[in-house]
């Protein structure tokens, strides 16, 4: 039985999927450049072209999953389903295994042109700087991408959520690195990111307890010639190694901040938009006001050093629509700015903080979770 279709036009289609296919047809989807809709669409036409029947798959524990079907497909895919004694929700689940089976994962994601610098920055503390560059982080490995994720804040969140320690006073670290006050290979101090997601490709640079004072001896330092460059100098050896290098900055609008927008500047050559800064705010006014600050910097820097910055958007964190009219105002507000765009709003659920106790990634902690979806979500948006 066939009906007719646009491809041009599509509609809103909701099945079930077991999660874990759910989050494999997101992954290999974005591993090979694909949109879902049209992978599911692919899929659905390979089942239909199959004259045996296909081997049932597990359905298990199967949520809600939503994309968008040429109009008309989807009426003549649940007549085919119909037709062969086959659920809707099978049929679909054996459609999406079949396009997986035909597109294996590449075993290495094409290495972008040169290295993609991204930071995540704010100057007002809690809005989840950390959480954010760690998750986009992980979904960047788990897209296929060598990573490396910098703690570059003194208080060492990032270093400690992930279960590491901080770096001695005495001991090797960026700073010190920055500073021109150690030797030895910065890759040294990297520490593999653990899990069979990832496949070996997220590494990240603790956080050092002397970092704190980087901020003043930068300021003072013989050995760092122009202060801005200081980062990007001492990051230098790891670019070779990694396809992006996503740096969790500090609450701060210092030297330190500095280094770090310099870090992600569109350098010469390299395409625009590329590299830059995404900034995680809250959808309240306190937000609002330490992005105005943090702006000014990133003009200020702009019209004194002559350099192109990046802002590749807004990450609106911790939002909950039930706080009422503060929540959805800001929110609107946010979105209202439209250059740069909101790339994501993070949902307020109880997943992040769960991860964080645990000291585990929140892509192994919750893997289909509403956070880690949005964490995939702008992972895209910085490797498109």
């Amino acid at each position: 039985m066939t009906v007719q279709y646009d491809p041009e036009n599509r509609e809103k289609v909701v099945t079930k999927l077991p999660a874990a296919l759910r989050r494999e047809l997101k992954v290999r989807a974005a591993q090979l450049g694909v949109d879902i809709k049209d992978a599911v669409t692919e899929g659905i036409h390979a089942w239909r072209s199959q004259t045996e029947p296909l081997p049932a798959v597990d359905t298990a524990g199967a949520e809600p999953f939503a994309t968008y079907l040429p109009a008309g497909l989807y009426a003549t895919f649940k007549a085919d389903c119909t037709a062969r004694g086959v659920a809707y929700n099978q049929g679909m689940a054996q459609s999406i295994r079949l396009w997986l089976d035909a597109h294996p994962a590449p075993s290495r994601v094409p290495r972008p042109t040169g290295v993609r610098r991204v930071i995540f920055g704010n100057q007002k503390g809690g809005v989840g700087k950390t959480s954010t560059s760690a998750g986009v982080a992980q979904a960047l490995a788990e897209m296929g991408y060598r990573t490396c994720l910098i703690d570059f804040d003194p208080q060492g969140h990032l270093t400690k959520q992930l279960g590491y320690d901080l770096f001695d006073i005495e001991a090797p670290s960026l700073a010190k690195h920055m500073l021109g006050e150690t030797k030895g290979d910065l890759r040294d101090l990297l520490v593999p990111i653990e899990d069979a997601n990832f496949g070996g490709r997220l590494f990240m640079l603790p956080a050092c307890r002397d970092a704190f004072l980087l901020d003043a001896k930068l300021a003072t330092s013989r050995h760092v010639r122009v202060k801005e460059t200081a980062l990007e100098k001492a990051l230098a050896p790891l670019e070779q190694e990694f396809d992006f290098i996503i740096v969790d900055c500090p609450p701060s609008l210092g030297y330190t901040m500095d280094t770090a927008l310099y870090y992600c500047r569109t350098r010469e050559g390299e395409e625009p938009g590329t590299s830059g800064i995404c900034i995680p705010v809250l959808a309240e006014d306190s937000s609002a006001d330490a992005y105005d600050m943090l702006d000014n910097q990133i003009q200020d820097l702009i019209d004194d050093l002559g350099i192109v910055i990046n802002s590749i958007g807004f990450v609106v964190n911790m939002y909950d629509s039930r706080k009422g009219y503060i929540a959805t105002s800001s929110l609107n507000s946010w979105k209202e700015i439209g250059d740069p765009p909101v790339i994501a709003v993070i949902p307020e659920l109880k997943e992040q903080r769960e991860a964080v106790r645990l000291k585990q990634p929140l892509l192994s902690y919750a893997p289909n979770g509403e956070q880690s979806e949005a964490m995939r979500t702008i992972a895209r948006r910085v490797a498109a």
